[in-house]
């Protein structure tokens, strides 16, 4: 199971169904719109007016309890996650979202499934998606390396009757193994 970062906009209409698709994939999938026990953060909380401001406003407000909240929140799931999913359209904080992540190494999946400006540097990331379904299949990966787990697990009972219980250890450590092989492979997804 990977640990994926959604990064888009408050009005990307199809956000919600991106995290929700990853989810049921069985991914771990961090939603800056509901995060943990928390409400996901927005300027208006901190002034209604907020798109009226000034320069020296806005560097005034990166500063507010809240904004400081909102900013740790992302960025802390930023740093937990192996991979960022980057649903276009969207705006400013989730490219830099996107190439922060980048930059430290991760995996990152542009998601456009609708036409877009063409965007020439998005070729440092991993992947431009164009699809659920294409979605679904480059994050399926789970789905067969779970399936490799449970014929292992399956295959200690036919390994020990036939050879008894040095075996039947021996099949336990190699299962230990195969899961932990499923962890690894499931942060470097690749298609």
């Amino acid at each position: 199971m990977a640990k994926i970062y959604v990064a888009s906009s408050w009005r990307n209409k199809i956000q919600d169904e991106t995290v929700k698709i990853l989810r049921d994939l069985g991914h771990e999938v961090y939603d800056f719109k509901n995060p943990p026990k928390k409400s996901g953060f927005a300027w208006s909380e901190i002034d209604p007016k907020w798109e009226d401001w000034t320069t020296e406003e806005y560097v005034e407000a990166l500063n507010h309890p809240r904004a400081v909240e909102g900013f740790n929140s992302d960025y802390d799931a930023m740093k937990w996650a192996d991979i960022c999913v980057m649903v276009l359209p969207c705006g400013r904080s989730a490219n830099t979202e996107a190439g922060w992540m980048k930059g430290a190494g991760k995996k990152v999946f542009v998601f456009q499934p609708m036409g877009q400006e063409p965007e020439l540097m998005y070729k440092i990331y991993d992947k431009i998606i164009t699809s659920k379904e294409e979605l679904v299949e480059v994050f399926s990966i789970n789905h067969d390396l779970n399936e490799m787990c449970d014929l292992y697990e399956s295959s200690k009972d036919i390994i020990h009757g036939y050879l008894g219980f040095n075996a039947s250890r021996a099949a336990a450590d190699l299962l230990e193994n195969l899961q932990k092989m499923r962890d690894i492979a499931a942060t470097y997804i690749t298609k």
